[in-house]
This record gives C-alpha cells, structure tokens and sequence, in this order.
C-alpha cells in the first residue's frame, strides 16, 4: 500500500527523456509513426457491444425462465402439447421484451460516450533537423515521447511528465475525489504531503500517493489553471485511467435483485418438484390411476408456476425504465437494477458535484483579532481582479472567481493596478501592485495566498521590549486561528499588504516582505441548489446516505452540516481507521459511519462490500475512474452522464446529471415496479398454492379428476392475462415509504397463510357443489363439478387480486385501475364460459341457480376473512408490505 507519509521516487527530466527517447522539441514523424505501430492507439480497452440476439439467449439464465422451460419439456414429453406451446410463448415473450429493453438502454449510452479528450497539441518535426511545428492531432494518435502543450479547460489525453509548467493547477477528482484543484509543477524536487487541513496554507491540498507528485498529471484529469508542456510517458491501456478501467471488471457477487430470485425460484422448484410424485402416488394407491394422471399432474405443477412471471417482472422494470429515461433523463443500462435500486436502502456517494458544487464560495472575512472585517474581502477581491487582469490569465482560477464573487465591484475598480506577480506553487502567494486613490506617488502590494507563506513574510510590530519573541507570538496566535478554521471544513486564505514608494522597476517574489497583515478569507464548497431538498426526500423514504470521499474530514463534516446533516464526531472517519479491522469489526464499524474521509478507491469497495455483507442494498454514485471498484462493488452502480468514461461503462444506471433528485426519482421508479412485481407474487402464489392444495384433496376424495388438463390449463391462462394487469398498476404511494425487497422466507409466510385461507374456500365450494348437484335436472355429475369449481377458482382469483392488493385503499380514487378491470373481465369470463359452446369444447357444462347462490354465500365469507386477514397484515407491516 502507498505510504502516506513519503513521495515515491519520480525520475528526472532528464531520466525520462533518456528513457523515451526523446527530447523537448518532440519527436519526426517518422519515429511517431513507428511508435504508433508498437505501442497501439491511445484508446481504451475497447468494451464489445451485446448483440440484441446475445441478449435474448442471456434471458434464458433467468432462473424463472429456466424453471418454465423445465416444464414445457415435461409437458411435451407427456404430449400436452397445448401445455408446451403456451409455456413456450411466455418464454419467448419475456426474453423478448427483456433483450428489447437492455438493448435500447445500451444504444441510449453508446450515444452519451465521450471521448476522455477529442484532440491534442502536440509538437512534431519533419525529420531530425527540422524544427518542431505545433499539430492539433486527433488523440488516439498520441505515443509515447510526443511532446504537448495544455492549457486551461484541457482534458490531459495521456499520462505525462511535465518539462515546464506556468501557475499550473489541476483537477484531478476524477482519479483521487479531491474537490480541490492540485498545484504542480515542473522541477525535479520532492513533493510535500499535505495532510493539515483543506487548504490550510492558503493553496489547494496535495494528495498523497503518486497523484500527488507534482511533475505529473494523468489521463482523465484537467487543467484548472496556468499552461504547461509536457512529454507524454504512457497512453492507451498502459495509462493509470486504463489500469482502473481494467480493475474490478465482475460485480462483486449476486445484485439485490439476483439474491431475491434465486430464492423465490428455489422455493418453487422445490414445491414444483415434490407435487406431481404427490399427486401420481397418492392416485395410484388410492383410486388405481397410474400413468393417465400424469398429464393432470404435470398441469397442477404449472397452475403452482407464476407463468406471467418474467414476462410482468420484464414489464414493470422496462415500463420503469422508460418513463425514466422520457422524464428524467436516466438511463437504466441493467433491467433488474431498477428493483435493486428501489430495494437501496443505503446510499454511498463523493460529496464533491453531488452534495456540494465543484467549486468555493467566500464563508467569511476575519481580521487578525478573529472578528468579522469585511476589509480583508475587499483587499483579496483587489488581488485576484488585478491579477487575472495583469498577469494575463485567460481564466481566474476557482478560488479567485469566488472572491470576485463576492466582493463589491465598485470597491474593486477605485483601484488602478500597476503590475502583478502571479501564483506559483513554490511561493504559493500572488502578488497584485496597485495605486490607491488619493494617495500619489505611493503603491500599495496586496498579496494573498497559503497562510504560512504569508506570515513567513510579515513583520508584527511588538511595542517596546517586544522584539522578536512578540513577532513569534503573534504568527502562532494566528497560525493557531487558521487552524481552527481549517478544522472546521474551511478552506484559509491570507491576505497582507505593504506600502511601497512608485517606481517604474518590475516587481518581483522579493519585493513580498515586511507585510502587515490584514486577515484571513475563508472558503467553503457551494452546496448543490437541490441537494437539501433531494436529501430529505431520500432520508423520508428509508435511504441512508453515507459519505465516502478523498477530501479531508473537516471539509466533508463542514458540508454536511451545511446541508443539515447532523454529524456527530464520532460519525466521520478516516479510511486508515479501517485497515487492519477484521469483517465483522468493519461491517459494525461502516453501519454506525456517516463520513468516510480520505478513501483510496480500496477503501470505497471495502465499506461497499461490508455494508452489503450486513444485509443492505446498497446504491453508490461515482463519476471518476477512483470509483470503479465501488461501482461494481454495490448492488446498484449508479454515474451521472458528465462521468469518466470508463465509470459510465460500469455503472448500472447513468444519469442525467449528477443530481440527487434524479436518484430520488429512480428510486419511486423502482419501488413502484418492485411493489407491483412484490404484490403479483402475493396474489398468485397464495391463490396458486390453494388451488393446488385444493386440487391434491379433491383427487383423493373424487373418484374422477377433479379437473381436466385443459380446464386446469384454460383457467391458468385466464388468469395470468387478467395479472399483466399489475404492471400496469399505480401502487399506494406508502409504498415509497420504505425499500421494496423481495424476502423469500417472507413471502413463503404469506403464501402459506393466505393460500390455506384460498383451500378453505375451495374445501367450502365442493360442500356448495355437493349440495347443489343431487338436486333434480343436475346432469353429469363429474362434468358439473368440473364446471362448478371452474367458476369459483376464477371469481376467487378475481376476488384476491383486487383484495390483496396490499395498502391499495385509495390508490386509484374513485376510478376503477388497471386491476379491478381486469378482475371484472376474469369474473365474467368464470361466469360465462361454462355454459358457452366453447365451454362445452373443454367439458364444461351449465350449471343450477342454487349453485350460484350458495356459491355467492361462500365467496362473501371469503372476501370478509380476506380483509380481516389483511388487515391483520397490515398492522405487522406499516401497511406497505
């Protein structure tokens, strides 16, 4: 592991050139040519598309598909060829729809990549004795040993050394999550780690590692500030960007979504497997029937199979995901990643461009007594305006746009600026010169900049006696001021000035001395206009958020207190706490830590994995190449569109932009598709399980079966078109109250409760039968029967679909849903078909008004302990689930 506390050896100028064969003024063409040959194009490691066929035959490893086409060959192999074709279909049609989806989603992103940087600057030569001429070339062509120019708002398009460098500045988030651009120059020194504060001394924090050696920058990052020329040491997959890309290509294990159906599908396999020996042993020993059963049970095995079920769950995810990606501008790349995201009931993020604004804004102003001075403002303001104008910079930097920001224009342009000295990162101070009003023949140096480097250069006068000592005195009361503000998420600029006589000489760093100091400004990260807003929202509906960044921990408690995040000081920590801690200490530690500060990318994949290993579902939204092993890490990797290209590739869902209100939006998206895939469970396992519960007791007790393969087969198809209805269904906003998960062991308790209330009424129906059948003019007994149980299974099926819409109460308002139309249809259909020609076609057959009557009886029995049970249901379970 990289030591913090120690610089690794950076070769020299020298050494590099030596090393590439090289020089300053770049390489012929025909040397770049042959380097291109050898070394490849400075691209990615190309990402092969899945081809939308690829797709379809991926679908079949779903483990409800698998277990369909288990059936359908059980059913060919009887010959119920009906059976087959059906099953069959429903395949078909789900894998469809479902390859469908992912493919338009992989098309929305194939148009969002970007390029890491389109073209460079690049000094090239005709042959060894021409002089170098500047080329604008396309990136890939980039090699090893070309020679670049950067300037602000470039994109560095390789890993590079730099030869000369002017008040350079880089961002470099993408790569470390440091909110803070990292100074860097050229010259073969050592680099300093800065781990006193944010920003302490004035200038931007140095991360340690080797993205804090100041004579590189990377791929992936960008020029803040300042130009430089630089020689071009690795490119394509040789590069650090590439290296990350290449890190974590898996995800880390099963998602929420995978874990959940994987044990729905067992339980069912396990019922599916155990009930047609049931129903062939229990037929052959008691009533003689041997081999003609097993079409009948083969078909009880399907009427236990949610048949509809992968082609609802790719349904409500695709319908989801589309509304998604109209309204909102997300785009969900992983179908089954829009449950897991509604199942997310921790969310892990950078709080750089997601809580907090890529850029600084003034906090305050405090003059050397500790008090607020608004004078300090207006001087620093002085600075960076006549800095940005003399110094002919083509851009303030960030932290000089907010003091212009903030101080008074008016104030600003009563001075008339004379000369300026720039920013270095050696002297880490500017210096602007200026003429004050009413004061002739007299400039006034204002110089801003790292604490220590300012105090260094002041004089404090300390009375009589005073002396030195005083001196000292005083640079430690306020280097002790700094701190405190440093310790308090604050980012610490000091300002001073001096009274010069006018003179024509240039000014230079050694005119900076015998300054009188005015103060300090404070700084803070801009918070995001909706961050406040999507946190509380997010917060309301049982989503922890958790803070993982490369920042210091002052900074990142200072923003969450910002956005009223209570952080107690207990609840930030830095990630070398968690090394040396064993899975279960981890797994404690990370579920009572709100901030993580200093996370390596190591670090964000560690407390990742340790929150899933306890049981959460866990979401994580990271845009730079540091935040790769994390995405795979979560349940749901989630980027916004501006991300490095490499983490768009691994996320799972892309958003617009990196907003928290586009989470909170995909996360009601994902719960209502999750509530309406968690309710069509409920409803046809526990009527399934009756029925069929109902059906192995009727074949003991009848000496006939108690229902046709194809009656069995019809009356399944009745009912899963009538549930396709749930997909289109708007659940009770409670459901948005909490995490939609489906838990098997769960789920098996309501089925098995509900579905034993289901075999009670089909137990009371065959009593209304017996009853109704030896009255005069009844026919045949068995195809009565048959037509009798018919009806009731679909009016009570219709009956729990409406009813066990669980926390359905005024989901609608007055308008009859999806659902209830559809039950309205299967009950008419229960109704009508027996005594149709068609229902003659499949054995049915009319049945006396005394039936209906008594059966009327039965199912306004079964509608009251249905909405007591439910009821009771929804006591233990807030409602919702």
């Amino acid at each position: 592991m990289t030591d913090t506390k120690a610089m690794p050896s950076v070769p020299t100028v020298l050494e590099v050139l030596r090393r590439l064969d090289s020089g300053p003024r770049g390489l012929t063409r025909a040397q770049a040519e042959e380097r291109l040959a050898r070394f490849g194009e400075n691209t990615l490691p190309a990402r092969r598309e899945a081809s939308w066929l690829r797709l379809f035959v991926r679908s079949l490893r779903d483990p409800f598909t698998a277990v369909l086409l288990c059936l359908g060959l059980v059913s060919a192999a009887v010959f119920a060829w009906g059976t087959a074709s059906v099953i069959l279909l429903l395949v078909v049609v789900s894998c469809v729809l479902r390859a469908s989806g992912e493919h338009r989603a992989d098309r929305s992103m194939a148009a969002l990549r970007e390029l890491v940087a389109t073209t460079a600057t690049v000094l090239r030569r005709a042959d060894d004795d021409a002089p170098p001429t500047v080329h604008e070339i396309v990136v890939d062509e980039l090699v090893p040993g070309d020679v670049i120019r950067l300037g602000p708002g470039d994109v560095v398009p390789a890993d590079v050394r730099l030869l000369r460098a002017s008040g350079l500045s880089v961002h470099q988030a993408a790569l470390t999550g440091e909110s803070a651009p990292v100074a860097k120059s050229a010259a073969d020194m050592p680099g300093v780690v800065d781990d006193v504060g944010p920003g302490v001394h004035g200038g931007p924090p140095v991360p340690a590692g080797l993205f804090g050696q100041p004579q590189l920058c990377f791929q992936g990052s960008s020029i803040a500030a300042g130009s430089a020329t630089a020689i071009v040491t690795a490119t394509g997959a040789h590069t650090r960007f590439a290296a990350a890309h290449g890190r974590a290509s898996d995800r880390a294990g099963d998602s929420a979504f995978d874990r959940s159906v994987h044990g729905i599908s067992w339980i069912l396999i396990r019922f599916m497997l155990l009930t047609p020996p049931l129903v062939l042993m229990a037929n052959a020993a008691l009533r003689g029937r041997g081999s003609e059963t097993l079409p009948f049970a083969v078909a009880v095995a399907v009427g236990l199979t949610p048949e509809m079920l992968p082609v609802l769950v790719t349904t409500c995810l695709a319908r989801g995901a589309s509304l998604l990606a109209r309204s909102h501008g997300v785009i969900v790349k992983r179908l089954p990643a829009l449950h897991d995201i509604g199942a997310m009931d921790v969310l892990c993020l950078d709080k750089t461009g997601t809580l907090t604004q890529d850029r600084p804004v003034v906090d305050g102003a405090l003059g050397p007594d500790g008090r607020d001075d608004p004078e300090v403002l207006r001087w620093a303001g002085v600075n960076a305006w006549w800095t940005l104008q003399l110094a002919d910079l083509p851009a303030p930097d960030a932290l000089d746009e907010a003091l212009l920001d903030a101080a008074d224009e008016d104030k600003l342009m009563a001075y008339d600026g004379t000369a300026a000295v720039p920013f270095d990162p050696v002297r880490r101070l500017s210096t602007a010169v200026v003429r004050t009003p009413g004061r002739l023949g007299t400039h006034t140096l204002v110089v801003k900049g790292d604490v220590e480097a300012v105090l260094e250069r002041c004089v404090f006068d300390g009375g009589e006696g005073g002396g030195e000592e005083v001196g000292d005195g005083e640079r430690d009361r306020l280097r002790d001021l700094a701190a405190r503000q440093a310790a308090a998420g604050l980012r610490v600029l000091a300002v001073a000035t001096a009274e010069r006589p006018a003179r024509a000489r240039e000014y230079t760093p050694a005119d900076e001395r015998g300054l009188a100091f005015r103060g300090l400004v404070t700084l803070r990260d801009a918070l995001a206009p909706t961050a406040v807003d999507a946190l509380r929202v997010l917060t309301d509906r049982g989503v922890a958020v958790k803070i993982l960044t490369g920042d210091h921990p002052g900074t990142a408690a200072r923003a969450c207190r910002d956005l009223g995040v209570p952080v107690a000081d207990g609840d930030v920590l830095t990630a070398d706490h968690l090394d040396g801690r064993t899975d279960p200490e981890l797994a404690e530690l990370v579920r009572r830590t709100a901030v993580f500060a200093r996370c390596t990318p190591e670090h964000k994949a560690r407390i990742t994995h340790a929150l899933r290993s306890a049981g959460h579902t866990v979401g994580f939204l990271g845009d730079g190449v540091n935040d790769l092993p994390a995405l795979r890490a979560a349940d749901v990797g989630i980027a916004p569109r501006g991300a490095a290209d490499v983490a768009r590739e691994g996320a799972d869902v892309v958003l617009a932009e990196k907003d928290l209100t586009a989470i909170a939006h995909a996360v009601a998206a994902g719960r209502y598709a999750g509530g309406n895939i968690a309710t069509y469970l409920r409803v046809t396992l526990s009527s399934n399980l009756g029925n069929v519960i109902a059906m192995l007791g009727a074949g003991l007790l009848l000496p006939f079966l108690p229902m046709l393969p194809a009656q069995v087969l019809t009356q399944n198809l009745g009912f899963d078109a009538a549930q396709l209805a749930f997909a289109h269904d708007r659940p009770n906003p409670k459901v948005l109250r909490r995490p939609t998960v489906l838990r098997p062991r769960a789920l098996l308790r309501f089925i098995v409760g509900f579905g034993a209330l289901n075999a009670v009424a089909d137990l009371a129906t065959f009593g209304v039968l017996a009853l109704a059948l030896h009255g005069p003019g009844t026919g045949d007994d068995e195809a009565a029967f048959h037509s009798g149980w018919f009806t009731e299974n679909l009016l009570t099926q219709a009956l729990v679909m409406v009813l066990l819409r669980v926390g359905s109460r005024a989901a609608q308002g007055h308008r009859p849903g999806p659902v209830v139309r559809a039950a309205v249809t299967l009950a008419a259909i229960g109704l009508s078909l027996p005594p149709s020609p068609l229902g003659a076609m499949l054995g049915l057959t009319a049945l006396p008004v005394v039936y209906y009557l008594l059966l009327a009886a039965v199912l306004v029995l079964y509608a009251g302990a249905l909405l007591a049970a439910r009821r009771r249901y929804e006591r233990g379970h807030d409602g919702v689930r």
